[in-house]
């Protein structure tokens, strides 16, 4: 073991000669350098290898080689890279290369390399690193998207992210998150080709096939993911990706002809046309004028209008009411001065809690800033029977209400009796823990038991509400040593793309970059 560290210390004497002769380092530090090596070089020989030394070592290395670059800035020192940077560049990715090798399944590890790799410019290593990854893990969608878009972004290779989203249609057939992403690819690709096109000249216009500059490509993947996929939000967000660009026209006409025709009994469908008539171009010359952007405003909220109520007269369900209703709300919450579109929220809501259209109803008195019946929002006829979008929104205005007219103490009661009827917002949840956070002396376990609340509704799926649980233990008020636990728990819980998201924007908060 001896001899295999010496080994390595001497084959590392020469350059660190050459950074002491040309003044990056001083004698002092050189020693000092080969000193720390040389105990961390005897840990990565021990029969049983921690994980944390390898990391420790990396880290280490990773000092070394800002140091260096922090000091050749100010000298002005011109050397090859590859006699300097490289050969430690190419140590840290062999110690990375051990890690993940021994520790396959943390995904962290895998991210920390990939960053490493991005960071130092060493591109072609970042493919290795992917395509090692993706042989252990081909079960985690995320990990081929960020592959496929390391392809493009990083080696402006389209061929290579068209190859690695083929791949993983193989293991994900009908995961609506790679093909969301492998349309955008396919559209990105084209753009860049037409920009291409216009800093060519006019005789080199043919190397370009008309049919993918105009989104041939990305028409082929949206044929094949609507074949698989049949639901309108995913056709939906598949136009969105296409508004995006400006040359898809057409593209998005025959995605809004598919969605109209084949989804015309969703009432997803018609609250997106309804909300397009917000974005219709209105009369150029009045829109200079208050009073002519106002009445255009009101012509555009009539439209909408117009498009639920076509949607009510088709179909006449619950989630077509929620999504009028929603719409109603979101609108009066602007201020609209459509007496009009005031009146339907209340005519929308009354079926829902029994009331006679017209009256002032529990949400008129909501939108008023008045009084909310406490009864009716936590009773069978109020809560549990309305609308499951308003009843969440109305939860959330109550708890606010009560905050303000009653202090903390009238919306812990409140919160208390509104978080055991569903349905539950994540809203109600933070809003509390932002409560708690704006006393004086906010209580540490009040705000456990309300992320411990959250996470039992929404920890499957949203890791963001895991990360603000785990900065709470980090901060003042908090128990570090808790984060661990939280951790292990998050990995446990955390289901499908979350998984890859989490642990991503863990390990930035753990190096200080989140």
């Amino acid at each position: 073991m001896a001899e295999i560290v010496q080994q390595r210390i001497e084959d590392r004497i020469p350059q660190l000669e050459q950074l002491e002769r040309v003044g990056l380092f001083t004698q002092k530090e050189v020693k000092s350098i080969i000193k720390k090596a040389t105990a961390l070089e005897y840990k990565l020989q021990r029969l049983t290898v921690n994980k944390e030394d390898l990391i420790a070592y990396i880290q280490y290395e990773i000092n070394v080689l800002e140091l260096i670059k922090k000091r050749r800035a100010h000298i002005h020192y011109q050397f090859k890279r590859e006699e300097i940077e490289f050969p430690i560049i190419q140590r840290i990715n062999s110690i990375f290369r051990r890690a993940t090798k021994k520790w396959k399944d943390d995904v962290q590890l895998w991210f920390s390399h990939v960053a490493f790799c991005k960071k130092w410019a060493t591109k072609g290593q970042i493919s290795k690193v992917f395509s090692s990854m993706l042989a252990i893990h081909p079960d985690k969608p995320a990990l081929w998207i960020m592959a496929a878009k390391s392809e493009l972004e990083d080696r402006d290779s389209s061929e290579s992210a068209r190859h690695l989203f083929l791949r993983a249609l193989r293991f994900h057939p009908n995961n609506k998150k790679v093909y969301q992403e492998y349309f955008r690819m396919e559209l990105l690709h084209s753009e860049k080709l037409r920009k291409q096109k216009e800093d060519l000249d006019k005789a080199d216009l043919d190397l370009f096939s008309p049919e993918i500059l105009n989104g041939k490509l990305a028409e082929v993947v949206y044929i094949d993911a609507t074949e698989k996929i049949r639901e309108a939000e995913f056709v939906i967000s598949l136009l969105n990706i296409a508004s995006i660009f400006d040359f898809t026209k057409d593209l998005q006409d025959s995605i809004l002809q598919d969605l109209q025709k084949n989804y015309a009994d969703d009432s997803v469908t018609w609250d997106f046309m309804a909300k397009r008539e917000l974005e219709a171009p209105g009369a150029g010359e009045e829109l200079h004028t208050a009073r002519g952007r106002a009445s255009d405003i009101d012509r555009r909220e009539e439209r909408c209008c117009q498009v639920y109520e076509e949607g009510l007269r088709s179909l006449g369900t619950e989630p077509m009411w929620t999504c009028y209703v929603a719409f109603c709300l979101e609108r009066l919450k602007r201020k609209t001065n459509v007496q009009e579109l005031k009146e339907k929220v209340s005519d929308s809501f009354s079926p829902f809690l029994g009331r006679t259209p017209r009256t002032p109803s529990t949400l008129n008195l909501h939108v008023k800033g008045q009084h909310l019946p406490h009864n009716l929002l936590c009773s069978q006829t109020g809560l549990q029977s309305a609308i499951t979008t308003v009843a969440m929104e109305m939860k959330e205005s109550y708890l606010n209400w009560s905050y303000s007219t009653g202090g903390y103490k009238k919306a812990r009661k409140t919160f208390l009796s509104l978080r055991e009827n569903r349905p539950l917002s994540k809203g109600l949840f933070t809003r509390m823990i932002e409560v708690e956070k704006e006393q004086e002396t906010p209580k540490i376990n009040n705000l456990r038991d309300y992320y411990e609340r959250a996470l039992q509704e929404f920890g499957t799926s949203d890791d963001d509400l895991w990360l603000q649980y785990i900065q709470e233990e980090l901060g003042p008020l908090g128990r570090p040593e808790n984060c661990g636990k939280i951790h292990w728990r998050a990995m446990k819980f955390l289901e499908g793309e979350s998984v890859g998201r989490f642990t991503s924007r863990y390990t930035l908060l753990q190096t200080g970059h989140l």
